[in-house]
């Protein structure tokens, strides 16, 4: 789909605070609050916006210690993928979800209180899925970036 500059600011603004009105929208790009409602209906109807969400302070609700876990399967038959697929959906704790190519299959953010929150949600429920063979964690030391925002 080919966007004009007008359609690329208002998807930034979007990005940055999707609480914005319309009307303030409108004044942020120099134009009528109609033609930003035609714009932003525009990009909602075609799959350009697919939904609006709020992004919590892991800091405040006690998730802000993030590990990306690896994960190599047994074996890569269809079943096993689909299966592990399927229960990973199900953890609260994963966040993001990756299936990749190289030495492991998957990899996995996953947010929790602390380490001996990890460590139970590792015995208690990471190793209990099926068909995984090996995991490797790394831990978060800092963040440097993190954003939602894709700049067109």
């Amino acid at each position: 789909m080919n966007f004009d500059e007008t359609d690329k600011k208002l998807m930034l603004f979007l990005q940055e605070d999707a609480k914005q009105t319309t009307k303030e929208l409108a004044y942020k790009l120099g134009l009528s609050v109609t033609a930003v409602y035609e714009r932003v209906r525009k990009m909602e109807n075609t799959g350009v916006i697919s939904k609006y969400v709020a992004l919590l302070n892991r800091e405040k609700i006690n998730r802000n210690f993030i590990v990306l876990c690896h994960i190599k399967l047994a074996q890569h038959k269809k079943e096993y993928v689909l299966q592990f697929e399927k229960e990973v959906m199900n953890l609260q704790e994963v966040t993001e979800c990756f299936h990749v190519s190289g030495d492991y299959d998957y990899i996995l953010k996953i947010g929790v209180k602390d380490m001996e929150d990890y460590r139970n949600f590792m015995l208690s429920k990471l190793t209990t899925l099926q068909h995984i063979a090996s995991t490797h964690s790394s831990f978060m030391i800092s963040e440097i970036k993190n954003t939602t925002a894709i700049v067109l």
